[in-house]
C-alpha cells in the first residue's frame, strides 16, 4: 500500500472520530440507560444469576432476532458448548466448521470431546462454503443405515456443522441449509459477530437447531462479558437446566440430575445488555454509515473492501479491506499502528495452531489467501 493511501486512511480515520489519540478497533459506547439499570441491580442486592434483567434480555433477544427463545450465558463460548451438547455432539464426533474463525469456535468443539473438520470459506462471505463442504462430504462420508453422516475412513459420526458469521457477514446459510439436511447433519450457528445482520430477512442464528451469540467487550453490544443461546422452545428449556448447574426445582434441597455447567449471566450484566440492545437500531445506523465511507474511501484502489453478500445486511461489527498481497497487508499493519490507529489481521488459520494441526481438513486455498491479505479496520461506534 502506497505511503500516499495509508496517509488518507489514517487521516480519515482521526478526522472521523475526532482525535489524534490512539483509536481502537472496536471499543464499547456507553450512552444510554446502563448506569441507571445496573444501579437499579445493586439496590435490589439481585446481581447473579436470578433477577428482572436476565429475563427481560432473554425475551429481548428473542423478540428482536425472531427466535423462539433466548438463553443468556456467562459468554459465547459457553453458549456455542451448550449448543453443541443439545445438537448431539459428544465424545469422539466430528464437527465440520471453518479454519478461517476465532479459536473459541474449535475450543467449543474440544470441550465435548469432538474434533472439528476444517472446511475452506467462500471469499464472498468470509464464512463456510457449502460447496467445499459438499465436496468433501462426496469423497469422505455417507449415511449410515440409521442415517447418521459417517466418515467412512474412521467411522466417526460427523455430529454437526459449525459455521461462523464472519465480522457479522452472514454465510451462505441457504446453501449450508441444504447441505446439511441432505447429509443429515445438524446445523450450529456461531453467530458471536452477527447481532443485527440478516439473511434474506431473517435473522443469523434462526436457521440451525441451536446458535450462539457473544456479547463481549468489543462485540456490537455488550454485557462486559456475556453470550446468548438462540434456539426453539423446548431446546431452550434444556438449555437452561443445563446452564444452571442441572438444579431441579425445590422449596429447600440440592437437587441435581445431571452434570451441569454454571453458566448463566448474571443480571447485573444483563441489565448492560438490556441498555444495550436498546441502541442496537442506532449503532447498526452508524456503523452502516461508516462502512460506506470506507467503501468510498478505497473505490478505485487495489484494495478490496470487504462488503456484506448479496441478499444480506451486514452488521458491518468489523470493517475490512483485502489487500493485494501479503506484503502490502503487512506494510497496512505497520504503518497505520505505527500512527496510533490500531488495525489487526485476521486470526492465524485454526489447522495451523499446535492443538488442532492433526486435524481432518480439505482444501483451504481460500482461507489461506484471505488470511494472508485481510486487515480489520477501525469500526467503534462513536461516543456521545
Amino acid at each position: 500500500m502506497s505511503e500516499v493511501s495509508v496517509n488518507r486512511l489514517v487521516e480519515f480515520v482521526k478526522a472521523h472520530y475526532g482525535t489524534n489519540e490512539f483509536i481502537p478497533l472496536h471499543a464499547p459506547v456507553f450512552r444510554g440507560s446502563e448506569q441507571t439499570y445496573v444501579a437499579n441491580t445493586i439496590a435490589s442486592t439481585f446481581v447473579s444469576s436470578v433477577g428482572e434483567y436476565v429475563n427481560r434480555f432473554e425475551q429481548d433477544m428473542a423478540t428482536y432476532t425472531g427466535a423462539e427463545a433466548a438463553v443468556a450465558t456467562v459468554n459465547g463460548t459457553a453458549a456455542l458448548h451448550v449448543g453443541l451438547r443439545l445438537a448431539g455432539v459428544s465424545q469422539g464426533d466430528l464437527v465440520i466448521t471453518q479454519a478461517l474463525t476465532f479459536v473459541a469456535t474449535c475450543n467449543a468443539i474440544h470441550y465435548c470431546g469432538a474434533e472439528p473438520v476444517f472446511i475452506d470459506v467462500d471469499e464472498f462471505t468470509l464464512g463456510l462454503s457449502p460447496g467445499a463442504m459438499e465436496s468433501w462430504l462426496q469423497e469422505h462420508a455417507s449415511l449410515d443405515g440409521s442415517g447418521a453422516c459417517i466418515e467412512r475412513e474412521t467411522g466417526r459420526k460427523i455430529a454437526a456443522c459449525m459455521p461462523m458469521h464472519t465480522f457479522g457477514h452472514p454465510a451462505d446459510l441457504a446453501g449450508l441449509v441444504e447441505v446439511c439436511e441432505r447429509w443429515s447433519i445438524p446445523l450450529v450457528e456461531d453467530a458471536a459477530e452477527s447481532l443485527g445482520s440478516f439473511y434474506q430477512g431473517r435473522h443469523t442464528g434462526t436457521f440451525g437447531t441451536v446458535a450462539a451469540l457473544s456479547f463481549n467487550g468489543n462485540k456490537i453490544i455488550t454485557t462486559g462479558g456475556g453470550g446468548m443461546i438462540l434456539s426453539g422452545a423446548e431446546t431452550a428449556r434444556r438449555a437452561k437446566h443445563l446452564t444452571t448447574t442441572a438444579k431441579k426445582p425445590h422449596p429447600y434441597e440440592y437437587v441435581h440430575d445431571e452434570v451441569g455447567y454454571n453458566y448463566r449471566l448474571p443480571n447485573i450484566n444483563a441489565a448492560l445488555g438490556v441498555a444495550q440492545l436498546e441502541q442496537l437500531p442506532d449503532f447498526l445506523a452508524e456503523k452502516r454509515a461508516l462502512a460506506d465511507d470506507y467503501r468510498q474511501l478505497f473505490r478505485g484502489t487495489e484494495f478490496q473492501f470487504v462488503d456484506e453478500p448479496d441478499g444480506c445486511r451486514s452488521n458491518f461489527w468489523l470493517n475490512a479491506v483485502l489487500c493485494p498481497d501479503e506484503a502490502s497487508r503487512n506494510h497496512l499493519l505497520e504503518m497505520t499502528n505505527a500512527n496510533n490507529v490500531m488495525t489487526r489481521p485476521v486470526w492465524q488459520l485454526m489447522c495451523d495452531l499446535p492443538m488442532y494441526q492433526h486435524c481432518t481438513r480439505g482444501e483451504l486455498n481460500t482461507s489461506r489467501s484471505i488470511a494472508q491479505r485481510l486487515v480489520n479496520l477501525p469500526s467503534s461506534v462513536k461516543p456521545a
